[in-house]
């Protein structure tokens, strides 16, 4: 082992909602440090949820993020001169952080007018299972499931 573990920090749960997952969310749509509009932008999209769904904003938002958490990905492993594309299990806060990120990116890439109208939309159609953040999951899936024969480079 060449240095040692970084020291995962504690996120302080989110005041509106006293959820972890919530503001964590927050810190990751946050540019520049403004986190004041990028609590704005989240709320604002529960409430756009809750206006077409007519179900809890943070319940969809919960689903949305546990749908869209991977459980297998694929690592690059040079074994050789040959590199494979070994299939492995993803840690519990790093499938978060994946699926928060895929959510904020594939939410960026919509067709909407504000960020929050964006949000709400991938929110929405990622919680009923579809969306390219599910799509973008179940293609990380397909590729570790191509290459489960490499699964014994694993170590």
């Amino acid at each position: 082992m060449r240095k040692k573990r970084a020291i995962s920090r504690l996120t302080v749960p989110d005041p509106k909602y006293g959820d972890v997952l919530v503001s964590e969310f927050i810190n990751n749509i946050m540019k520049q440090g403004k986190k004041h509009r990028a609590r704005r932008i989240l709320y604002d999209s529960f409430s756009l949820i809750e206006e077409r769904t007519k179900q809890s904003g943070l319940d969809v938002f919960k689903k949305a993020v546990s749908n869209t958490r991977p459980v297998l990905e694929v690592k690059a492993r040079r074994v050789g001169g040959a590199t494979y594309q070994v299939p492995t299990e993803v840690r519990g806060e790093r499938s978060v952080a994946l699926a928060i990120r895929w959510l904020i990116s594939y939410a960026n890439d919509r067709k909407d007018k504000s960020m929050s109208q964006k949000l709400a939309a991938e929110f929405i159609a990622a919680a009923s299972g579809e969306g390219n953040a599910i799509k973008k999951k179940e293609d990380t899936h397909r590729m570790a499931e191509a290459n489960k024969a490499f699964a014994h480079f694993k170590w």
